[in-house]
């Protein structure tokens, strides 16, 4: 039912932080996009663990994004593609952070291979842990808590790929394909309460980006709607509406943030 206009206006002025008050937990969370996303949050006023192989790193950004943001951020290593080390890092977070409200399924692995008949089980099984294995248990564990405490967030860090899979990422991409699903299924699942959704990212100027022929994703980009890839940054304005409180009415959504790549022939 609508209201009056006044209280439309206030709905609708700018939160300057958005998520005052949640804990999110960021996989992937070091660098790339993660590392964005993980700075985005704290700037909304979560406090944020951010996880991936190497703690090292992850304690690095943890430091300085506290000491810029004065949120409680904390750094954690897992590695996605094992079930029990998923399940120890939900612990662990919330033992030191307070129960997650926000979980970002960003981790992920996209390994080169010369072709499809060179791709070996290995391979094969490594990609789809980290992709699928590893979101797949952390949602079920996340969002089961996330129900008996009343509420919470999953944001899922896909691909554009998903639709339009290559010789030359298919494992990943058929991976990514699998986590879209997740995301429909968990969104029914867990709903009410909690929200689930995915970002298709497209090509980004991540670490990933450096074994990219310049020539070759230059002449590519002509095809694109916006012409360029994107600049990691660019995944925040996404994230912070999936995962904030503009997006009440928004689950099972697959977003893409891409350039424009789906929408081009």
């Amino acid at each position: 039912m609508s209201g009056s206009v006044a209280d439309a206006v206030a709905a609708a002025r700018p939160d300057t932080e958005p998520l005052a008050g949640r804990t999110a937990l960021v996989t992937g969370g070091s660098r790339g996009l993660g590392r964005e996303i993980a700075i985005a949050f704290a700037t909304a006023g979560a406090d944020v663990a951010v996880a991936s192989r190497k703690k090292d790193a992850c304690l690095a950004l943890a430091e300085d994004l506290s000491a810029a943001t004065g949120r409680r951020v904390t750094a954690h290593a897992a590695h996605m593609g094992q079930w029990d080390q998923v399940d120890a890092l939900l612990d662990e977070v919330e033992a030191e952070l307070g129960p997650v409200d926000v979980l970002v399924n960003n981790a992920g692995i996209a390994p080169t291979y010369p072709s499809l008949d060179k791709v070996s089980e290995d391979l094969f099984d490594k990609v789809f842990a980290v992709n699928v294995k590893g979101p797949f248990r952390l949602t079920a564990l996340a969002g089961a808590r996330m129900v008996q405490r009343g509420g919470g967030v999953v944001l899922n860090i896909s691909s554009m790929g998903s639709g339009r899979p290559t010789a030359g990422d298919l494992p990943y991409t058929a991976a990514k394909s699998a986590l879209n699903t997740l995301t429909a299924g968990f969104a029914q699942e867990y709903g009410p309460a909690v929200r689930v959704n995915t970002i298709l990212a497209g090509p980004f100027a991540t670490d990933i980006s450096r074994s990219w022929d310049p020539a070759v994703v230059a002449r590519m980009a002509q095809d694109w709607p916006l012409e360029r890839v994107g600049d990691p940054a660019e995944i925040v304005g996404a994230a912070l509406y999936l995962c904030g409180p503009r997006a009440t009415y928004t689950t099972g959504a697959l977003l893409a943030v891409d350039g424009g790549r789906l929408a081009a022939p």
